[in-house]
């Protein structure tokens, strides 16, 4: 049965840096795109970061294009978030997904993890 499972998340504070781990099990990794999502209280989900297949292409959002960086390690089944200079506006449950392309959009998406708390205090 295919699985995500994030890691990484956690209290810090603002200007602080953070990585996500996403570990992928029972599907073929390098066969899907991979994205990030976020979710914040009161607020819908939205894209932060896709990467493609082979990790050739990568894809941001603008809230995070600049700070953010998404990566890939296929020998390993897992897809990473470097998160640089954070921001209070950055906390929120952090998702992980699979796709067929490295679409900005979460329909697109047919696997996802159970998300991962990020807060970023002032």
């Amino acid at each position: 049965q295919a699985q995500l499972v994030e890691s990484g998340g956690g209290l810090v504070q603002a200007g602080d840096s953070l990585r996500l781990s996403c570990a992928a099990s029972g599907l073929t990794f390098s066969s899907y795109a991979m994205g990030w999502f976020r979710q914040a209280p009161g607020k819908e989900r939205e894209f932060v970061a896709a990467v493609s297949w082979r990790g050739d292409s990568t894809y941001y959002a603008d809230s995070a294009k600049g700070r953010f960086t998404v990566s890939r390690d296929n020998a390993k089944n897992t897809v990473y978030l470097q998160m640089n200079s954070l921001k209070p506006e950055d906390t929120a449950v952090y998702y992980c997904a699979a796709s067929q392309v490295p679409a900005p959009i979460e329909h697109e998406y047919d696997i996802w993890g159970q998300g991962t708390q990020v807060t970023v205090s002032s």
